[in-house]
């Protein structure tokens, strides 16, 4: 139950459970490289990559029927409870919405009020566009990420799955928003735009020329979707500019997240000195 997970109070740390890897637990660790398709197109379910890495694959999913294209619940990795927050895929492409963000905003403000560290797995193409998604209030209910994940005091960390593109990349816990380690997987990609969405906006006026003079337009558009891959989607350059702390393989994930979080178990609150809260977006 979720209740097992949480502390009696916000005064005492999450309980912890006795666990011991077994050859099961191995073998599938090693196999999350295929659960995620290399065609970045091609959607799958995040819950079998969650379930490769927490213990015994155990997800206490929160809230499942609202907001599907984001994912949250509770897990152990190690004995030790932690809150779980994903993208789905399989789901509107993983995208997030009004509501996938108050949903992710609220469990991230749970974690932090009870002491359990937050597991981000991003795996996004942005944010859903559209005047509906203006007029429900799209850039007041996505300040409510930034506001949790840049407030709370428990251990953040984050990989990125696949997919990390614009301001939906930003909000999902990255070293923007205070996060303590970030990884990426070496097929992952990140940057403001997609590489279709960006060549198309970017060489729009070359494109067009090319047409007008009879050229094939979808050659041209395929060099530079292959060279704004190679120089800017990549997360080489993430990983340059320290946005993200290592690349690592798929198969280390669990254990990489396992130690980062050891790491991390004497992170202590700060006292917010003269402060009473912040002013949420509400």
């Amino acid at each position: 139950t979720i209740l097992a997970y949480l502390p009696q109070n916000c005064n005492q740390n999450p309980p912890t459970f006795a666990y011991a890897a077994t050859r099961a637990d191995r073998e599938t660790a090693k196999q999350l490289a295929t659960i995620v398709p290399s065609n970045d197109r091609q959607p799958y379910d995040v819950l079998d990559v969650i379930r490769a890495i927490v213990d015994y694959g155990e997800f206490v999913q929160v809230q499942e029927l609202y907001a599907a294209s984001a994912v949250v619940g509770f897990a152990c990795i190690d004995g030790h409870p932690v809150g779980i927050v994903a993208n789905q895929p399989k789901v509107n492409a993983g995208i997030l919405d009004v509501n996938s963000s108050e949903k992710v905003a609220r469990f991230v403000r749970l974690c932090d009020a009870f002491n359990l560290p937050v597991v981000t797995l991003v795996d996004t193409p942005g944010y859903k566009p559209g005047s509906d998604q203006e007029h429900a209030g799209i850039i007041r209910r996505g300040a409510k990420v930034i506001y949790a994940y840049a407030n709370a005091q428990v251990p953040l960390v984050t990989v990125i799955l696949r997919k990390a593109f614009g301001g939906a990349y930003i909000v999902m816990g990255s070293k923007s928003m205070g996060a303590d380690f970030n990884y990426a997987w070496p097929t992952s990609q990140i940057a403001v735009l997609g590489a279709q969405g960006a060549v198309n906006i970017i060489h729009r006026k070359d494109l067009q020329k090319a047409k007008e003079r009879g050229q094939d337009v979808d050659a041209l558009r395929k060099k530079l979707v292959e060279d704004y891959e190679n120089t800017t989607v990549n997360a080489n350059l993430s990983l340059e500019t320290g946005q993200i702390d290592a690349m690592i393989d798929p198969e280390q994930t669990r254990d990489v997240i396992a130690n980062s979080l050891k790491i991390l178990r004497s992170k202590k609150r700060v006292s917010r000195t003269g402060k009473h809260h912040g002013n949420q977006p509400m």
